[in-house]
């Protein structure tokens, strides 16, 4: 089972307490967008199998969005942080390399 750490109230919450959003630290297109940039934004994904960035919600607590770093192999949990973060904080990618050097944010 996942844990998060919620960092808008603290509080550590399991995966049945959470709302899943999806992939985090996307390009989202809106209004006089083309159908090519739509289309990419909804099906064409890199999803490899590794360190995902992702977006939560807090939805059995505060609420709030929130975003997370977790391989999808292991479940491992990396770490939290802030939705309104452009990118991830460099402590989350220190822990990430130092348990998988060869690991690229690409």
């Amino acid at each position: 089972m996942l844990t998060f750490r919620c960092p808008c109230c603290g509080i550590d919450a399991c995966e049945t307490e959470l709302a899943p959003g999806g992939e985090a630290h996307l390009k989202r297109f809106g209004p006089g967008s083309t159908d090519e940039d739509f289309e990419g934004y909804l099906f064409l994904r890199h999803n490899a199998k590794g360190v995902h960035f992702e977006r939560w919600r807090h939805a059995m607590g505060c609420g709030k969005w929130f975003l997370a770093a977790r391989c999808t192999a292991t479940l491992e949990v990396f770490g939290t942080y802030s939705a309104q973060t452009l990118e991830p904080p460099k402590d989350i990618i220190d822990a990430i390399r130092a348990k998988r050097p060869d690991w690229s944010l690409t």
